[in-house]
């Protein structure tokens, strides 16, 4: 598979840093973010990769050459002009005859290139895009997707006050089909996420990989030195599934917000007003934030999955309003009490998810590759402590919610609330 990178733009956001040099070759660490990219796709395999240059492409020509020294071929093409990210691609069309991957060249990226490929072709797929939740939402172009990843939805910036999205972003990666050539005219300046994506999702296989591996693009001086300092703590070099991860598992109600019973409606989900806090320092940690939650206002038919789901997305939004992410939430939809008229019969199962049972916390283990014996779980219930016993993960009891209530189980550590959990986690120096 052939790679393309993109790295023609003038970086007027980082004005100060690009007047002698193109955003590309800014160094993070010891190295341009450009040769990051390239090493990065040398150890997964490329062999050949095509830079499409412009603004002051000599400085990169001159340093990376034809690419014998990095162990790969590397050929450019000059855009006349500046074609935005999608006109300078349609130019090359000729010498992109089977699928390829496009990167930006202002994306600090360190994921498992041969899964994402994987995913690609198991979903016979023409189109695939990288994506993730972020820390800044509310300024990001937002997508949604199906149970089957397949893109449903594009809502660019700026984004309604009046409703609730999930936090899915374009990363700024992807694996291409020849197909998408029909529909990019030649010579016309226009962007995937902002012109093509959203005029095609419904005509071709669009689905979304989402990852909470490291993909964060440096165009702006604040987020250069997020990068640089993601470089610096390990924090870059641990990202990739290709190494186990740790997470902290996060019940919801009672944790992350006021216990009302049976929550069925946005309004009722109400923030602690120390979560977003904690949950910030979770994502600037090594840790996963992964919300794993029993839900059976579903089964008992108080709302509907997409009404939960939306409930959800409220979620999402207000933790993004203050930089924080989930970086996935999963969901028990399930009861086991059984022979109520008003019930959702669907759903009136014995799982394997709900809580205590630690399904959901084994699913979450094999999508991102966690060590869940250096992982841990917080919640407010002895369900949720012996979810946590059972997948293998240290327990921490809280006294906010239910404050572990006639529990007889005992958790590992207990303390207030969330915060004061996180930070004590976060103290430790686990292997």
């Amino acid at each position: 598979m052939k790679a393309v990178i993109l790295a023609g733009g003038k970086g007027t956001r980082l004005s100060s840093f690009t007047k002698e040099i193109p955003k590309p070759m800014i160094k993070v660490g010891n190295k341009s973010v450009l040769e990051h990219q390239i090493l990065l796709l040398k150890k997964y395999g490329f062999s050949e990769v095509i830079i499409l240059v412009n603004y002051l492409k000599k400085s990169i020509i001159d340093y990376f050459s034809d690419g014998t020294k990095f162990g790969l071929k590397i050929s450019y093409f000059e855009e006349p002009k500046p074609l935005g990210t999608v006109g300078g691609l349609k130019e090359i069309e000729n010498i992109l005859n089977d699928d390829f991957l496009l990167l930006y060249g202002d994306v600090m990226i360190n994921m498992d290139l041969q899964r994402l490929i994987n995913f690609h072709k198991n979903k016979n797929s023409e189109l695939t895009l990288v994506v993730h939740p972020n820390d800044h939402p509310y300024d990001s172009d937002l997508l949604d997707i199906n149970s089957n990843e397949r893109i449903t939805h594009f809502f660019p910036k700026p984004h309604s006050n009046n409703n609730y999205l999930r936090n899915l972003v374009n990363a700024g990666a992807y694996i291409i089909s020849p197909t998408i050539f029909k529909y990019l005219k030649k010579g016309k300046k226009a962007d995937f996420g902002k012109d093509i994506f959203p005029a095609i999702y419904d005509k071709v296989r669009m689905f979304a990989y989402n990852t909470t591996e490291y993909l964060k693009d440096m165009g702006t001086p604040e987020r250069l030195k997020e990068v640089t300092r993601a470089l610096n703590n390990y924090q870059i070099k641990n990202a990739s599934y290709e190494l186990k991860q740790k997470a902290i598992f996060l019940d919801r109600d009672g944790v992350l917000n006021k216990n009302i019973s049976l929550i069925h409606k946005p309004e009722d989900l109400i923030l602690y007003d120390f979560t977003a806090k904690a949950i910030k320092k979770i994502n600037k940690s090594v840790y996963k934030a992964i919300l794993v939650t029993n839900q059976p206002v579903i089964a008992r038919n108080l709302c509907t999955v997409e009404e939960l789901e939306y409930i959800h997305k409220k979620l999402e939004t207000e933790l993004g309003k203050k930089n924080a992410k989930l970086d996935a939430i999963y969901y028990c939809p399930h009861h086991p009490d059984k022979g109520y008229p008003e019930e959702n019969k669907k759903y009136k199962i014995e799982c394997y998810c709900r809580k205590p049972k630690p399904g959901m916390l084994i699913d979450a283990s094999n999508i991102f590759n966690i060590d869940l014996k250096k992982s841990f779980m917080i919640g407010d219930s002895e369900r949720d402590i012996i979810a946590g016993k059972n997948a293998g993960c240290r327990t921490i009891g809280l006294k906010s919610g239910n404050a572990m209530k006639n529990s007889i189980v005992k958790p590992d550590y207990i303390f207030n609330n969330l915060l004061e959990a996180v930070e004590f986690i976060l103290s430790l120096q686990l292997n």
